[in-house]
């Protein structure tokens, strides 16, 4: 065969080849579900992003029965850290939809990072499952509806806090952080508060250590007040607010209360034994097989009982999969919305159901009052009433 006929014979078969690759990579892609889990693995809240990576594979694995595929597709977790920046998480979720071809995204930690994530979502037309970010702007005056969240929010938090705190006769001030979780949650709080008397609100920077000089504010706001006198803490992260307690709050009869967290922090509750407040999850509260399987399986991985988030991120996972086998595996925006808004599920923490009007997962909160076991390292929540989720009237607070 002359060397000119040799070549294109050569670009023939290349050409024929090339033809036959595109539908096996097409193929191949079609045949995948893509997840990006955008969450700070590193940063303030990293202790929070980690557990919720744990549960999340943990939940994908409960959720499909160990197969990790739904419909014949494979699910395949894309991990990006935004570090609790939000130009971070911003540009990585962008990253996530259009360069990673992420079908669906989950995350992430921050709230500031959350509200940075929202618009992308809105222009790429993909879903952002919000877990496990607080503030109610999220589902909020920031939501679109490409937006649903499992985690709870600000609202959820308040409401089931002021069933502990919000009775005749009891003065509160509030220590949050000055940001958007900290501001979405005392005002959320002083919403839910009808009874009690709200007299002033500390803010301070997210990275404080030195927590003397906002103590000192609080003090002077309550002490000479009459009644009951509660400084409400809402804080995530780093630093620790109960520093506060070492100001001798008792000579002025002054109470510390909260809501609940991750086991480390628990452990400054220790100091409190009798303290009341309201929590999402503690591992010993929730009575439900999928809790059950949580626990036991969590125990048998890491030696450890899962943590808050941990539970956070199983639920995401479960919702997902349920979404998911809903549409048949399709991952069609329009598809997954319409599936989801309604849509109820059984997680850690029993029954769900997205709100459609918001994307809002309506579910239980746990009225808690801390008792001192020797055999935890923390101050255990125990349980004085599962508080369910159509006790409490929670806002719709966008402009749907």
């Amino acid at each position: 065969m002359p060397l000119i006929h040799r070549r294109v014979a050569s670009l023939a078969l290349l050409g024929a080849s090339a033809l036959l690759a595109l539908p096996l990579a097409a193929q191949a892609a079609g045949n995948e579900i893509r997840i990006a889990h955008v969450y700070s693995k590193t940063g303030p809240l990293e202790a929070y992003g980690k557990q919720t990576q744990t549960g999340l594979m943990m939940g994908l694995d409960y959720a499909t029965g160990g197969t990790m595929t739904v419909n014949g597709k494979k699910l395949v977790v894309i991990e990006k850290d935004d570090q609790g920046k939000p130009d971070v998480g911003k540009s990585l979720l962008a990253a996530a939809y259009g360069d990673d071809k992420a079908d669906i995204a989950v995350g992430p930690s921050s709230s500031g990072v959350a509200l940075a994530l929202l618009p992308v979502a809105e222009e790429y037309k993909k879903i952002l499952l919000v877990e496990p970010a607080v503030a109610d702007a999220i589902t909020g005056e920031k939501w679109n509806k490409y937006i649903f969240r499992t985690g709870r929010n600000s609202s959820q938090d308040a409401i089931a806090n002021a069933v502990a705190l919000d009775k005749p006769g009891t003065v509160i001030a509030t220590l949050a952080q000055d940001y958007a979780f900290g501001r979405d949650g005392v005002k959320a709080f002083r919403d839910a508060i009808k009874k009690a008397k709200l007299v002033h609100e500390e803010y301070l920077p997210t990275n404080t250590t030195d927590f003397t000089a906002g103590a000192q504010r609080l003090i002077d706001k309550l002490k000479d007040q009459p009644g009951r006198k509660v400084i409400f803490i809402i804080w995530a992260g780093g630093g620790n607010p109960f520093k506060i307690a070492d100001l001798d709050l008792k000579r002025y009869g002054i109470e510390i209360a909260t809501g609940g967290n991750i086991l480390p922090a628990m452990v400054a509750y220790k100091q409190f034994p009798g303290m009341e407040g309201a929590s999402y999850y503690y591992f010993g509260m929730p009575k439900n097989p999928v809790n059950e399987w949580l626990v036991a399986n969590h125990y048998k991985q890491f030696k450890t009982p899962p943590d808050f988030f941990t539970a956070g991120g199983m639920t995401a996972a479960i919702a997902l999969v349920e979404a998911l086998r809903k549409t048949g595996g399709d991952t069609g925006t329009n598809k997954l919305i319409k599936a989801m808004e309604g849509m109820s599920f059984e997680t850690p923490k029993g029954r769900m159901s997205f709100r459609a009007e918001d994307h809002q997962a309506m579910q239980s909160m746990y009225h808690f009052k801390i008792k001192v076991d020797k055999a935890f390292d923390w101050g255990v929540p125990e349980l004085v009433r599962e508080i369910k989720a159509e006790e409490m009237a929670i806002p719709i607070r966008n402009k749907r």
